[in-house]
């Protein structure tokens, strides 16, 4: 009687084994030549934080605080959808992209949070930007000033209209560069990205 009811529990426990161990075999692994780059896409773009428009110059005396340059900050997010195509799990280690309002680079955002993307699923990652009314006018001064020119437009005038007008979406906003980083089982690549908000 004992005897039997060693062999069942010996039964048992090779049974498990071998169905653990074919499992195991039969999930598939990653390759330099099975592993595809996921599909990074902007889904949204919000309007996560607002102050209006303002600017004051330093000539300007703060009721508190030290007086400067200081421009009206607009804090987005961008949703993104990260598409894991392979047959097994990957990770998202990081990713970057530059912001363009129109024709205008005006900020480079960045994510260091990693995720991990089951095979065959869809992930979302939201990245917030400060823009910052001051750093923003810099930019287009330094950069974009031909283009303002061409235009024959004012720094002030086009950051005004793209701080009162972007929850309306009356002008387009653009990811640029974009670059993801994704691992898998010692691998990596690299998936090239942008998008546009609205489509």
């Amino acid at each position: 009687m004992r005897m039997q009811s060693w062999c069942t529990k010996w039964t048992i426990v090779v049974t498990m084994a071998l169905l653990v161990g074919g499992c195991a075999a039969m999930t598939p692994q990653p390759t330099a030549d099975s592993f595809k780059s996921p599909v990074v896409t902007l889904d949204s773009m919000e309007v996560a934080h607002y102050w209006g428009w303002w600017f004051f110059a330093k000539t300007v005396q703060p009721t508190k605080g030290t007086a400067g340059d200081y421009g009206a900050p607009l804090d987005l997010a961008f949703v993104f959808n990260v598409h894991n195509p392979n047959p097994f799990p990957v990770m998202m280690e990081s990713l970057k992209f530059t912001v363009a309002f129109e024709e205008f680079d005006l900020n480079s955002l960045s994510s260091g949070e990693t995720q991990w993307i089951p095979p065959g699923k869809t992930n979302q990652v939201r990245v917030h930007g400060m823009f910052d009314g001051q750093q923003s006018r810099l930019n287009l001064m330094l950069v974009g000033g031909q283009k303002l020119k061409e235009k024959g437009v004012d720094a002030f005038t086009q950051l005004e209209k793209w701080w009162t007008t972007i929850s309306d979406g009356k002008f387009p906003v653009y990811v640029k560069e974009g670059a993801a980083v994704f691992k898998a089982d010692g691998l990596v690549r690299v998936s090239t990205f942008s998008g546009k908000y609205p489509n």
